[in-house]
């Protein structure tokens, strides 16, 4: 920060990082001059974002797929904008419907930015029904198992990791995820075992034998998505689950608890 505001450079980042890629946007807007960055996250959310930021004045342009230039505007107006649907909890309710659901519909979404998500599911077995803005999950009995990597956008989301890996705890046979995103992103392995899951982590790969009964019992939420899987787990194994720190949980998921009980789910909140 100079004293009279901020100056536009060229930044390329060592990593592709969303949560640095939206930062540097929203700095570089406001900026006295022209930004270029490099190596961005491509995420639908940042797209939302620069199309928001343009709507406003700025002066926004992909130049190439991973390539941004940013002409600063400190004069912005006021607009309206439509905030994209949340991906990781639409992904996380298809993959809580080929688990537990009969039928389960999904309204509001863009199906052609859970591409990756869809195809990897259909790979599973999960019966889907898809139209443009909405997806119905249907009774899968049959779910396979497959081997994923987590990749940035447009590949499978690391945000979805600790989700798919209760699917793959049903599927008859041996599955794999690879992380290539986050360290220690399996902290919730542990907590899984202990509800009767096989699975077993070597570096950042896990291998998960199915498919398991799964038992209730008390466990521990690490961070956000491990919170939301332990959930998952808890819908279908047997008696009760109790999740610990579920804090954690509300940092992405609003509600989750009663939008899960107007699906027949039995599940409260215990407040101590």
């Amino acid at each position: 920060m100079r004293k009279k505001g901020l100056i536009g450079t060229k930044i390329r980042f060592p990593s592709i990082s969303v949560g640095a890629t939206e930062n540097v946007i929203i700095a570089a807007s406001l900026a006295k001059g022209t930004t270029y960055l490099k190596n961005c996250a491509c995420e639908p959310e940042i797209k939302n974002l620069t199309d928001f930021l343009k709507k406003m004045g700025v002066n926004i342009s992909w130049v190439k797929k991973r390539e941004i230039k940013i002409i600063g505007n400190k004069k912005l107006r006021p607009i309206s904008h439509n905030i994209m649907f949340d991906r990781i909890e639409a992904g996380t309710f298809l993959i809580a419907g080929a688990l537990a659901s009969n039928r389960l519909r999904i309204l509001g979404v863009d199906t052609k930015i859970l591409k990756k998500e869809l195809t990897v599911l259909r790979r599973m077995g999960v019966r889907l029904k898809i139209k443009k803005n909405e997806i119905q999950v249907l009774e899968s009995k049959n779910i396979k198992p497959t081997s994923i990597k987590t990749e940035p956008y447009p590949g499978f989301p690391t945000d979805l990791q600790a989700q798919i890996m209760v699917l793959m705890i049903k599927a008859k046979g041996k599955s794999k995820i690879k992380e290539n995103i986050f360290e220690n992103r399996f902290m919730h392995v542990p907590e899984l075992n202990r509800m009767g899951a096989k699975i077993k982590i070597l570096g950042n790969s896990s291998t998960i034998i199915g498919p398991q009964s799964l038992n209730g019992a008390e466990v521990m939420a690490t961070d956000l998505r491990a919170s939301v899987c332990l959930v998952l787990a808890g819908l279908i194994a047997k008696d009760r689950t109790v999740i610990n720190r579920v804090y954690h949980l509300d940092r992405g998921y609003e509600e989750l608890e009663k939008k899960l009980r107007k699906c027949k789910a039995n599940i409260s909140r215990i407040h101590y």
